[in-house]
């Protein structure tokens, strides 16, 4: 099977229902960004130590947000009435749950931080960014499932929390912003 169907040789591509739109649709921005947060989470993953108690934990947890986002960008590219994909009612209070644990080894928060610090801190934040995009891209979308946004909300708390937690098990000093 051939991956190029030309197809899109003219700006446009074809949702689930066989509707084509704009390559530059709200409902497109919004998987695309999903893709291209999911192939962070997946370069975040990679970066991580798989064989420390700490890799192996917060790889799976990566990966379960992976599959997570995969569904979600096909349920975006789903316009079809009767198709709802719905987020697992779960998905959010996880997040909170792993989120809570991390918290409690990690230093109080006094500054702003920035940024960087080792390859996997900073792959955290930059999908932490790409998160943020990516719920305002969904918000977009006519119709979109407030629980959708919530998981999102909720992923990019997670993956500054996670940025934190890094750097502190790495013992990488935070880059405190001061203007």
């Amino acid at each position: 099977m051939k991956i190029y169907t030309r197809t899109g040789d003219r700006g446009e591509t074809g949702l689930f229902s066989g509707r084509r739109v704009s390559k530059a649709d709200p409902r497109v921005e919004a998987y695309g960004t999903i893709d291209e947060l999911n192939a962070c989470l997946g370069l975040l993953r990679d970066h991580l130590d798989p064989d420390g108690e700490t890799g192996t934990r917060v790889r799976a947890q990566l990966l379960d947000q992976q599959r997570q986002l995969f569904a979600l960008g096909a349920a975006l590219a789903d316009d079809r009435p009767d198709h709802a994909y719905r987020v697992p009612e779960n998905a959010a209070g996880d997040l909170e749950a792993y989120m809570d644990e991390m918290d409690e080894t990690l230093p109080a928060m006094t500054h702003f931080i920035l940024p960087g610090g080792s390859p996997p801190v900073s792959f955290a934040h930059l999908s932490r960014t790409v998160c943020r995009r990516a719920e305002r891209r969904v918000v977009e979308v006519e119709g979109a499932d407030t629980a959708v946004i919530v998981y999102l909300n909720r992923l990019s708390d997670y993956l500054f929390v996670l940025a934190r937690y890094l750097a502190h098990t790495a013992g990488v000093e935070e880059i405190k912003w001061e203007s």
